[in-house]
């Protein structure tokens, strides 16, 4: 009895603790959203700021490190320390802070979009509604874009702010391929036709990812999985006429479809060397800096697809338990600025697709921006729930078929 006695009193302590915790948190949290601007930034001075995304851009990160991290300095006397790490890790390491009940996270911004900022939204892993706090994007943003106010179907709810706009397309050396290719059929055709001289990154790596809901899209049509239910049965239903197609190619892929590029850096190596005639991005911008710069061919054409090639927003974010929030908010700022926003449009720094509206840029600033690649018919994503079945899907029953 006395040890159930105790239990029940450990149990209730714990429970005390937490929620003691969580009203202190709710009180900081609000009083911080309860201040202006510039009283934030006033706040941030002389703080260090913890940002965390994706390290596997080696110009985005010199980009990052050698313009954002000393202007960040400069004019608001703000450390920034960038972390390389895929957002897999990311969110393991803040659903584990939680459950640890960890109010001293070592991540102050964040960067992620589609399931992975659905997951910390889920699992109330995020600091906000903040995104009325940033002046950048009050204004210079369109905030009546769907693109802007949701993330893969996912409504942003103010929780993220939006960084870049990236569009898929796949890009072929029309010196090697000279077929007009416009759907999957056609694609089809120029694989066939050049045997081993085709790949895409294996999902979920989101260039490849992408590749494959962009053949679902071809072929099923966007309308037919837009709003699917989370029913993996269901799903591989209606997108099993592309899984079929997926495998038709496979014999014909490099190494005969057994593996798979990890990534998009070792596919466009493997472009870059003609290895194969086809790379695929997420930055038609970037993919122009690297033929202007003669990384890539200069007869690299980009394929749009008939259909339409999958467009989409990524954002920044604020953990619950970021140490930094007002820090945070100040660096969130900075990337949404003119200054900022129009530095990593040139494909030498990056190449990213700018979020602002330029309608809203004053008109003497317009020209800082570097002019985007035209991708022709846009289409939003699925909403993010169903990509990590597909890429299950596709892992059951292309990557593993008949092995």
């Amino acid at each position: 009895m006395k040890k159930i006695i105790a239990l029940v009193i450990t149990m209730s302590l714990v429970f005390l603790v937490g929620c003691n915790n969580s009203n202190s948190s709710k009180k900081s949290e609000d009083a911080i959203l309860s201040k202006s601007y510039e009283e934030i930034a006033q706040s941030a001075k002389g703080t260090t700021v913890n940002f965390y995304g994706w390290g596997g851009n080696e110009v985005l990160n010199k980009w990052f490190d050698n313009y954002v991290v000393p202007n960040m300095k400069e004019k608001y006397n703000i450390t920034v320390k960038r972390v390389g790490m895929d957002i897999d890790t990311i969110l393991n390491k803040l659903i584990s802070e939680k459950q640890a009940q960890n109010s001293k996270g070592t991540i102050d911004v964040v960067w992620l979009n589609g399931e992975n900022f659905k997951t910390a939204k889920d699992n109330k892993l995020l600091f906000g509604p903040f995104l009325e706090k940033i002046v950048n994007y009050d204004k210079y943003v369109d905030k009546n874009s769907k693109d802007i106010t949701t993330d893969f179907g996912t409504p942003v709810d103010n929780m993220e702010a939006p960084w870049g706009k990236a569009t898929f397309t796949v890009v072929k050396d029309s010196a090697k391929v000279n077929s007009n290719i416009v759907n999957t059929s056609s694609l089809k055709e120029a694989i066939i036709n050049n045997p081993g001289k085709f790949t895409y990154p294996a999902p979920p790596d989101f260039t490849g990812s992408a590749f494959v809901r962009n053949i679902i899209y071809d072929i099923v049509g966007y309308e037919k999985v837009a709003n699917l239910p989370e029913d993996e049965a269901k799903v591989k239903e209606v997108i099993k006429p592309a899984m079929d197609y997926l495998n038709e190619i496979k014999p014909y892929l490099w190494n005969k479809g057994k593996t798979y590029p990890a990534n998009t850096p070792q596919l466009n190596n493997m472009y870059s060397d003609n290895e194969v005639y086809f790379t695929m991005s997420y930055s038609p911008n970037e993919v122009a800096g690297k033929i202007k710069s003669g990384e890539f061919s200069k007869t690299s054409e980009f394929i749009n697809f008939d259909k339409g090639n999958i467009s989409n927003t990524h954002f920044l974010a604020i953990p619950e338990n970021a140490q930094n929030k007002e820090g945070a908010m100040v660096l969130i700022n900075y990337l949404t600025s003119i200054d900022a926003q129009a530095s990593k449009s040139n494909p030498k720094n990056w190449g990213d697709m700018t979020i602002l509206d330029l309608n809203k840029v004053p008109s003497e600033d317009r020209s800082k921006f570097y002019a985007p690649v035209k991708i022709k018919n846009p289409v939003p994503e699925i909403k993010a729930s169903l990509v990590p079945i597909i890429e299950k899907i596709w892992m059951d029953e292309v990557a593993n078929k008949n092995e």
